[in-house]
Formats: C-alpha cells, sequence, structure tokens
C-alpha cells in the first residue's frame, strides 16, 4: 500500500507539471478533487476536457488498467449522476464548487469477482467500496456474515493474529459490523471482539490480498451486492415498486423488500430496452412473452436507468466473449505477478520462518547469554563473597589465633592464680583450721572461765555467806559483850577501884578479856582482808574478760576478712571459668562459727 502511494504522489507530481507547462499554453483552467476509497486528489483540468480525459488521468495516477468498472460520480440535486466520457466536464450538470468534488467509484460489479478482478487495485478498490456498503447497511448483510466478513477484514488490515501483540481492545477504533447488527442483540463491544477475533485468528497465513478476494467472494452472494434500486411505478395507477439493475439483469422489487424481486429479467432474455419521456420499455428475446413497460417520473433517473442497462448489458455480453487481447494480456501478467508473489510469498514465509528460528535461537542465546551472564555474575558475587569470607575468616583465624595465644596467657595466668589460689586456699583452710582451733580453744577458755566463774561466784557467794555469818556472829558477840558490860558496870560503879587480884582467877578473868578482844580484832581483819582478796579476783576477772572480749573482736575481724577473702576468690573463679574454683565453707561450718561467736561474744 504505501508502494502503490509513493506511485501516485510520482505520478500526480508528473501530472501536475504537464499541467502546469499546458497552463502556459492554455491559462484557463479548473480545480477538480478526486476522492476514491482510500485517497483523495486534485488536478487542474482544461476548459475543453471531456469526460474521458479527466477520468483517465485519474486511472493512470492510481494505476488502473480495468477501466470499465469504474466511473465519476458527482452529486446533483437530490440524486447523482456519472460523468459522461463523450461530453466536456463543464458541460454536464456538474457542481460549480471549486474545486469540483467527484467520486471515483465501481460503477458496475462483475459477477464473479475470482474470475474478473485481476488487477489488485481494482480488486482494493471493490473491497473498501463493498465494505463501506454494507457498514452503511446499503447491502443487507446477517449477523453470521457480517462478522465472517469483519474477521477477514480484520486479517487484511493487521495481517497474522498475534496474542502477544493484539492484546484485548485493539479493535476498540475499527468500524466493523453494521449498527443494524449491533443494535440487535445485547452483546457488548469485547463480546463482539471476541467473536471476530476467534475467526481471525483461524485465517493465518493469509495475505492482504487473499483477505480482500475471500471478502468479496462471501460480499457476492448477498442479495443486494451490485443492484442499483430506482423508484418506478408500473402503471398509471402508480402503483409503486422498485427497479434493480444489476450484473444479472433487471429485477423487480416491492418497495419494502429489497431482498427477493418479484419478477426477473435475465440479460440473456431481454431483446430491448428503449424509453420514451417517462416510459420504459423491455421486450423480452421470446416474442410470446409479454413486454414489460414501467413509468420513472425523473428525467435524470431515466437516463441513469438507461446508462446502467447499456453498461451491465455491454459487460455481460463482453463475459460470453472471448477475452481481448489486452485482458488476455492483464491476465497473463497477473498470473504472473500471482505466480511471482507466491514465489516471494513462499521464499518470505520460509525467510520469515528462517528469521522466527533464527530470532528464536538468537532469544535462546540470548536467553543462554543471559543465563550466563547471571550465572558469571552470581559466580564473580560468590567469589567476591568467597574472597571477602575467606578474608573475613583468616582475620578472624587471625583473631582466633591471637585470642588464642591470649587465653593461653590467660590460661597460664589463670593456671598460676589457681595454684596461688589453691596455696591460699591451702593456707586459708589451714589459717581455718587454727582460727577454728583457736575458736575452739577460745570457746574452751570460755566455757573454763565461765566455769572458774561460776566456780568463783559460789565461792564469793560462799564468802559472802561467811562474811555476814562472820558479821551476824559478831554482833551477836558484840551484844553479848554489851550484855556483860551491863551487868558488871554496877559492880565497877560499888567499887570504885578495882580489887587486887587475890586469887589465881583474876590473871585468867584479864586473860580472857584480853583474848575475846584479840579474837574480835582477828575477825575484823579476817573480814578485812577477805574482802581484798575478792575485791582482787574480781578485778582480775575482769581484766580476764576484758582480754577476752578483745581477743573475740580480733578473732571475729580475722573470720570477716576470710569471708571477704572467699568472696573476691568467689567472684574471680565465676569471671575464670577455666579456673578450679575457690574453696567455699559449707553453711554449716559459717552457723557454728557464727553462733560460736554469738556464744563468745555474749560471754
Amino acid at each position: 500500500m504505501l508502494g502503490f502511494k509513493k506511485e501516485v504522489e510520482a505520478l500526480l507530481s508528473r501530472v501536475t507539471m504537464s499541467i502546469l507547462g499546458l497552463k502556459k499554453k492554455q491559462p484557463k483552467t479548473f480545480k477538480v478533487k478526486v476522492s476514491t476509497m482510500d485517497a483523495e486528489m486534485e488536478f487542474s483540468c482544461e476548459v475543453k476536457w471531456k469526460g474521458k480525459d479527466l477520468f483517465d488521468l485519474v486511472c493512470r495516477t492510481i494505476g488502473l488498467r480495468e477501466t470499465w468498472f469504474f466511473g465519476l460520480r458527482y452529486t446533483v440535486k437530490d440524486t447523482y449522476a456519472w460523468l459522461k466520457p463523450d461530453k466536456r466536464v463543464l458541460d454536464q450538470e456538474v457542481p460549480k464548487d471549486s474545486p469540483i468534488t467527484f467520486h471515483f467509484l465501481a460503477k458496475f460489479f462483475p459477477e464473479k469477482v475470482e474470475d474478473e478482478l485481476v488487477q489488485e487495485i481494482t480488486q482494493h478498490l471493490f473491497f473498501l467500496q463493498v465494505k463501506k456498503q454494507i457498514l452503511d447497511e446499503e447491502i443487507f448483510c446477517s449477523p453470521e456474515a457480517s462478522v465472517l466478513l469483519a474477521s477477514y477484514a480484520v486479517q487484511a488490515k493487521y495481517g497474522d493474529y498475534d496474542p502477544n501483540f493484539h492484546k484485548p481492545g485493539f479493535l476498540a477504533q475499527d468500524e466493523l459490523l453494521p449498527k443494524r447488527v449491533l443494535m440487535q442483540y445485547q452483546m457488548t463491544p469485547d463480546m463482539w471482539e471476541e467473536k471476530i477475533t476467534a475467526w481471525y485468528a483461524e485465517h493465518r497465513n493469509i495475505t492482504r490480498d487473499e483477505a480482500e478476494m475471500e471478502y468479496l467472494k462471501i460480499a457476492q452472494d448477498l442479495e443486494m451486492y451490485g443492484v442499483s434500486y430506482f423508484s418506478i411505478t408500473q402503471n398509471k395507477r402508480d402503483t409503486e415498486l422498485l427497479l434493480g439493475v444489476d450484473a444479472q439483469g433487471l429485477h423487480i422489487y416491492n418497495p419494502n423488500n429489497k431482498l427477493s424481486p418479484n419478477k426477473s429479467f435475465p440479460w440473456s432474455g431481454i431483446r430491448n430496452i428503449s424509453y420514451s419521456e417517462k416510459e420504459f420499455t423491455i421486450k423480452p428475446l421470446d416474442k410470446k412473452k409479454e413486454v414489460f413497460k414501467f413509468y420513472s417520473s425523473q428525467l435524470r433517473v431515466n437516463k441513469l436507468i438507461l446508462q446502467l442497462c447499456i453498461g451491465n448489458h455491454d459487460l455481460f455480453m463482453r463475459r460470453r466473449k472471448v477475452d481481448s487481447i489486452e485482458v488476455q494480456q492483464m491476465k497473463a501478467q497477473a498470473k504472473e505477478e500471482k505466480a511471482r508473489k507466491k514465489v516471494e510469498r513462499q521464499i518470505l514465509a520460509r525467510e520469515k520462518q528462517m528469521r522466527e528460528e533464527a530470532e528464536r535461537a538468537k532469544e535462546d542465546m540470548e536467553r543462554r547469554l543471559f543465563q550466563l551472564q547471571d550465572e558469571a555474575r552470581m559466580a564473580n558475587e560468590a567469589l567476591l563473597r568467597s574472597e571477602e569470607t575467606a578474608d573475613l575468616l583468616a582475620e578472624k583465624a587471625q583473631i582466633a589465633e591471637e585470642e588464642a595465644k591470649l587465653l593461653a596467657h590467660k590460661a597460664a595466668e589463670a593456671e598460676q592464680e589457681r595454684q596461688r589460689l589453691e596455696v591460699t586456699a591451702l593456707k586459708t583452710k589451714e589459717e581455718k583450721r587454727l582460727m577454728e582451733q583457736k575458736m575452739r580453744e577460745a570457746e574452751s577458755l570460755a566455757v573454763k572461765l565461765v566455769e572458774q566463774s561460776e566456780r568463783r561466784l559460789k565461792e564469793a557467794d560462799h564468802l559472802k555467806q561467811d562474811l555476814n555469818e562472820a558479821k551476824d556472829a559478831e554482833r551477836k558477840a558484840k551484844q553479848k559483850l554489851l550484855e556483860i558490860t551491863k551487868s558488871t558496870y554496877p559492880l565497877i560503879a560499888a567499887y570504885s577501884s578495882p580489887p587486887p587480884p587475890t586469887g589465881p582467877e583474876s590473871p585468867d578473868t584479864t586473860l580472857d578479856m584480853g583474848s575475846m578482844s584479840v579474837r574480835m580484832d582477828f575477825k575484823d581483819s579476817d573480814m578485812k582482808r577477805l574482802s581484798m582478796e575478792i575485791e582482787r579476783e574480781r578485778l582480775e576477772y575482769m581484766e580476764k574478760s576484758k582480754h577476752l572480749q578483745d581477743q573475740l573482736k580480733e578473732l571475729k575481724s580475722e573470720i570477716e576478712s576470710l569471708k571477704l577473702e572467699e568472696q573476691q576468690q568467689a567472684g574471680l573463679y565465676s569471671l575464670r571459668s577455666y579456673a578450679e574454683p575457690p574453696y567455699i565453707p559449707h553453711s554449716n561450718v559459717r552457723n557454728t562459727q557464727t553462733y560460736r561467736l554469738l556464744t563468745t561474744t555474749n560471754l
């Protein structure tokens, strides 16, 4: 299609140059715009040009050789007309606009498209026109046939179906079905697209030309294909009918039914067609059959009907004759072109297959390359990780070696400390043993002191009791002495002077008194002496008790220091898990020592 457009543009430029050259000679020109089914062209035409000159120019521009199917149509008032080839353009009833607009369309339709359409451009123009007529509902088409035709139209436009490229929604902007079909069923556009895509996927490996030909093959079997309808009346009572003109002949329809004709006149059965003003006469070849007459109210329409009848009849007769040399050459060229294109398609298919295989191989190689690159990257990363791990392990090994050395050093220190602690523990045990021995001695000494103090107390009590008894005896003796003194005092008073001793009893009496006083003095001195001894022993006991308490305090402080050392050693052993734990005395020993200490302190 792009090559065709380039050719058209080149031809247009040449035509424009030629027209510009003619313009110098003949300045009187008019502008024309010609619209085909897929392009628009503008020309500058000479005033004297006939319809054939403009038509040939358009055909040469688009590269069309099958010109007998086409014509230039223009709009006049409420109908249309075809440009006459043998009459000047400006002498016809063309619009007076500038530029004058013409539509290059198919005027006559073939009976069998696969046999009569030779050129691809001819086939393409027929495809576009028939497709537009179906979408505009000028040709009736059932929903099933519409979907099938739409699938071929999609194949012609997009090529082979590729699910990776043709995603859902790729037909949203394309007009593929008549509005009547869309309104007939309650289906969403996505549902219609799904139906069309299902058919479209089955048309794989069909070229654009083949898809367009398949489209036309289906379309030519439709009842309204290639039929031009005109309103007529059969008699003067104005019974309205429809006249249909196509490649097969003439058909008479009811106005409300364009699908099934009431009467048909094939071209092979018509001897003559004539009209006089508004009356048409169809004379059958069989003279026994009745002549059919109908009326048309517009002269312009009558001329158009006559043109279509003559043209379709000429093509009908032409199809039944041997092809002309030009047509034979065209068919031969088309056959060669088709064969060449077929070979090219085969080569292209092989190249495409090889390219696809190469692309698949390339993709596989790229995938393999990516995989190898990933593996290499992963291997490099693993190598880097291994190197990092090796460095870390080496560093850790070095650290571990240093730690081992440090631990060995610490182990040696710990061993020395352990030995020292063992010695200390032994010393501590020995000291404990000595302390325990001292404590036992202190306890025994305390017990002895207690016993001695008890004994001393008892002795003191006895002494106090003896003292009290002595005091009682002294008191009684003094009392008796006082009594004796009182009893002898009157005698002393009676005898102012003592009588001379007369006998041996006098010295004795004096001696007795002296001895009594001496005995009394002796008892007083004993009491004093005894009190002094008791006081002295009490002071000695107090000093001994104070000395014993001082010894017990020293012993208590030594025990507390030993406990503190034991706790420090226990903490040191807990920090050095590999060292031997220090000796921890049993709780019963500590309780016994504490009890003994409390007992000694209380004492």
